[in-house]
């Protein structure tokens, strides 16, 4: 158990940065990270479908089913002035 944590320090000591910004020295990893993370979802396509054109899709069905859920529109006369 120790061995992995002497392990694990080691890889973190890598990062430069320690002395000036503490713990913060790894956003910048993270914000490359998630920058990468989301030019994924939206350029890379598994069959047919990007993340986003699952999510659209998705939300679309939602809509259509509350709509239909809540039953036919009626315009009243009197309030549609």
């Amino acid at each position: 158990m120790f061995h992995r944590s002497k392990t694990i320090k080691g890889l973190l000591s890598i990062v430069p940065g320690k002395q000036r910004l503490g713990a913060y020295r790894f956003l910048p990893i993270f914000f490359c990270i998630g920058g990468v993370m989301e030019w994924i979802m939206i350029n890379v396509r598994i069959g047919h479908e990007t993340f986003y054109d699952v999510y659209r899709r998705k939300k679309s069905e939602r809509q259509y089913q509350q709509k239909m859920a809540d039953g036919p529109l009626v315009l009243d006369q009197h309030g549609a002035k």
